[in-house]
């Protein structure tokens, strides 16, 4: 059987690539490793970590939030039943993926995808058939990234968890240790700290959420801290102890100096991700990597072998499903003989924790460093009606703005449904919108959006409702 077009992987990069050629008009096949589809996103991932973050909140506003608004309830955690919820939600995106390809008309190959040559995929099944197949317009490299490793720590998914391990906990461990501050490791210690385990963040940066905003993330680690959550930061983790009943982490300053013991009864590895290209035959196949791993493309996203692309966690960029997502668009409308694109300097990025932190575009850190003269609007959301009403006030809407144009080039929320604010920023963003233009956006009232537009308001140092 011959096919235009072969994506290998099936993450929200590889089945939206795969869709929207099949839309294009081509015949399209897949290669999927995992029995299901979706990538790490919809099963390790992005799903079931929202599943989790959704239903710890619950519990801790049941527990902490909801006698002041006259709701006396004593809540009695399930743990099995809230993990059978979370699986509950990944089996219904998982299988909404594969109903669209099905709907599509999109061949999959279940097993693992090595490349051969231009337009020649080796597909080697979980009973160790092979079977090769072809594409006479492209192959698309979607395989996405895996959890990176430390040294010396070895992983077995009960007491040393990587963030799959995290989501299957069958016990609120008393206390858990996460190593590395971004926005995996605060997303899950946020979870088992809701639900009763002492939570210890460790760090080797003197900061957390490295990239982040600098101001936002001061506030963020306050409001964590607030919550529950320690942190060490400037603190590297040199041994794992798990001879005993509970693990021993010997710790230094990532400076130098004197070591010390933290003890913990789980730990969560969370120090990143790398891409996933094992198995694929770059090397033979000729296809060129940088000194990171990432495969190297060109601005259509073809790599060094012509016939051959890559999307999402495997170039370069950054690791988020909706990157990877516009990036497989932007190929299938390449191959189509259209004019995709994406815009890097409009992608937000959201860390979902209790209150959540979204960005689009620049930090002021960054604007810095470019030289960029810019402007700073800031409203906090004890100054909106509706977050006051709902006692959501933690954190602050900021947009940063040419100093000479008005043109808006980041927005930064820490707040209350901030991933979905964000979403405005960025539109205004992507159609090089100004302060002002987002200024004289009328607004529904009462609504947390309002603080956006007051933000906007303020770079001009006229506020209303501050």
């Amino acid at each position: 059987m011959s096919h235009d077009l072969i994506v290998i992987g099936t993450g929200p990069g590889g089945y939206v690539c795969a869709i929207r050629a099949a839309q294009l008009g081509m015949k399209v096949a897949v290669v999927e490793k995992r029995a299901t589809h979706g990538g790490t996103c919809l099963n390790v991932g992005c799903i079931p970590s929202k599943a989790l973050l959704h239903a710890s909140e619950a519990y801790a506003e049941a527990g902490h939030a909801l006698g002041f608004m006259g709701i006396k309830v004593k809540p009695e955690l399930d743990l099995a039943a809230m993990l059978a919820f979370k699986d509950d939600g990944v089996k219904g995106n998982v299988d909404g993926v594969a109903f669209l390809l099905k709907k599509n008309k999109i061949d999959h190959f279940h097993g693992s995808g090595r490349i051969l040559g231009p337009g020649k995929v080796e597909v080697t099944f979980i009973n160790g058939e092979k079977q090769e197949i072809e594409a006479a317009k492209a192959i698309v490299i979607a395989t996405g990234s895996e959890v990176v490793k430390l040294p010396g720590i070895a992983i077995d998914e009960k007491r040393v968890v990587s963030s799959t391990g995290a989501l299957s906990l069958p016990h609120v461990p008393k206390r858990m240790a996460v190593i590395g501050a971004g926005y995996i490791g605060l997303e899950l210690g946020s979870v088992w700290s809701r639900l009763g385990s002492q939570v210890t963040v460790v760090e080797m940066l003197d900061r957390i959420t490295p990239g982040l905003d600098a101001e936002v993330a001061r506030h963020l680690q306050r409001v964590l801290e607030k919550q529950g959550i320690a942190f060490k930061l400037g603190t590297k983790v040199t041994g794992v102890d798990a001879k005993g009943k509970s693990l021993k982490l010997t710790l230094e300053p990532a400076a130098g100096g004197k070591s010390e013991t933290l003890d913990t009864d789980v730990l969560l590895v969370a120090v990143g991700r790398v891409p996933n290209t094992e198995g694929l035959g770059l090397a033979k196949a000729g296809i060129k990597t940088d000194e990171r791993g990432r495969i190297q493309v060109d601005r259509r996203y073809e790599t060094s072998v012509p016939g051959v692309y890559a999307i999402g966690d495997v170039i370069s960029g950054p690791m988020l499903a909706h990157k990877a997502e516009e990036e497989g668009v932007a190929v299938a409308e390449l191959l189509a003989g259209q004019a995709g694109h994406v815009n890097y300097d409009a992608i937000p990025s959201v860390i979902y924790t209790a209150p959540e932190v979204a960005s689009v575009g620049k930090s002021e850190e960054e604007l810095k460093e470019a030289g960029v003269e810019y402007k700073i609007g800031k409203f906090p959301f004890t100054a909106n009606g509706r977050a006051r009403v709902n006692r959501t006030t933690e954190g602050f809407v900021k947009v940063l703005a040419d100093a000479h144009t008005d043109r808006v080039l980041g927005v930064h929320i820490v707040g209350a449904d901030a991933g979905t604010m964000i979403a405005e920023a960025a539109v205004l963003m992507e159609f090089g919108g100004s302060a002002e233009d987002l200024a004289r956006t009328c607004h529904a009232h009462p609504t947390l959006n309002e603080a956006v537009k007051e933000a906007a308001l303020a770079v001009d140092k006229r506020p209303i409702h501050m």
